[in-house]
């Protein structure tokens, strides 16, 4: 096992769309997020007017001020045995 810590480890962060990437080769099959409307309208009443919640293909982003922190899905396998 090779593990680097301190100023030698790199992050290499991946974008959410390579890991649906990943995941659909891997066997499975995205899940539709049908309580989106639902986390709308609540954003909308209860949080701050920067905080932005949206769906690109079966993803929940969520962000602040135009920048996406949070990504969410739901997964399941593709061929159920």
């Amino acid at each position: 096992m090779n593990v680097i810590e301190g100023s030698e480890r790199v992050h290499r962060p991946e974008t959410y769309k390579q890991w649906q990437i990943r995941t659909i080769r891997a066997g499975f099959k995205t899940l539709s997020l049908d309580l989106m409307k639902t986390l709308r309208d609540k954003l909308k009443a209860w949080y701050h007017k920067d905080f932005v919640i949206d769906e690109d293909n079966h993803w929940m982003l969520q962000g602040w001020k135009g920048r996406i922190l949070y990504v969410s899905s739901c997964w399941v396998p593709a061929q159920e045995s």
